[in-house]
């Protein structure tokens, strides 16, 4: 059966289609974190993977969902600022209220451009939105190390007008740059590419709280295979220092712009911002 037949028959209900360049055997970020957040599309190098990090903090299950959580609540932010253009970068498997729904659901009209670079996000996002009016959405198979190359993919360009204010949204990626592949270099590849009035939102985790648990987390991540660099604040406000954050600021993800009390019985490891870049 060719993949186009593949495709059609898991978009009418009858299968799931699996890209045939998906190597199941070796543990995927998106796809660890797609079971921390309860989903179905994991396999068991992932589920091994996330075996060695819930032994280094028992509350991962908690900091996903905050920080989706985070995410919800910085694309209406967003959104009601006047942000009709979003990309999601290292947006993961798709589950509830994702970045288009959230922010269309505000504003029909605003565009949305996922980027992820394991093959079984873009097959089950495509499949998922394959038949539904989702406005200006497109899902693009890339690699958040090359922003040079993403930026300048026709795929991208066709839904996103880089001269028009864009929020691009880091969320939960760039503790998987270590320092050679220099995340700062990407955070301002993307901004020098956008004018003024854009945003960046980002989470990032941190062992300012609990040193042994970012360390344990850390070193769980590298023992299958993938990197994994924790940052201080201060670290990570270098990361920022081109865009003006807005209140809080660099805060604990529960602590941003929360809806209603923020939980005290849970151990924080992971920071959250919101910029705008202002020239």
């Amino acid at each position: 059966m060719t993949e186009n037949a593949q495709r059609q028959q898991a978009v009418e209900g009858v299968g799931y289609w699996l890209p045939t360049t998906v190597d199941t055997s070796v543990a995927h970020i998106a796809r660890v974190y797609d079971y921390f957040l309860d989903g179905k599309d994991n396999f068991p190098a992932d589920r091994e993977a996330a075996a060695r990090i819930l032994k280094g903090n028992p509350g991962m299950r908690d900091t996903c969902r905050e920080q989706r959580a985070f995410l919800r609540r910085a694309v209406r932010f967003l959104t009601e600022s006047g942000i009709r253009q979003f990309i999601d970068i290292g947006t993961g498997l798709p589950t509830q209220e994702n970045t288009h729904e959230v922010a269309q659901k505000i504003a029909p009209d605003a565009r949305v451009a996922y980027i992820d670079n394991d093959p079984i996000v873009l097959a089950h996002a495509r499949v998922l939105m394959a038949d539904q009016d989702h406005g200006r959405t497109i899902f693009i198979h890339a690699d958040a190390r090359e922003p040079e190359k993403l930026l300048a993919d026709p795929a991208l360009t066709d839904v996103i007008d880089l001269t028009r204010p864009v929020a691009v949204l880091l969320i939960g990626i760039l503790h998987f740059m270590p320092d050679h592949e220099n995340p700062a270099e990407l955070i301002g590849t993307l901004l020098a590419a956008l004018p003024a009035g854009s945003y960046l939102a980002i989470s990032h985790g941190t062992p300012d709280f609990a040193p042994e648990i970012g360390d344990a987390v850390q070193a769980a991540y590298q023992a299958s295979s993938m990197p994994c660099r924790v940052r201080t604040s201060a670290e990570v406000l270098a990361l920022l220092e081109d865009v003006e954050l807005v209140d809080p600021g660099l805060v604990l993800l529960a602590e941003w712009r929360p809806d209603g009390p923020v939980p005290q019985d849970r151990q924080q490891i992971t920071y959250a911002a919101v910029g705008k870049k202002t020239a």
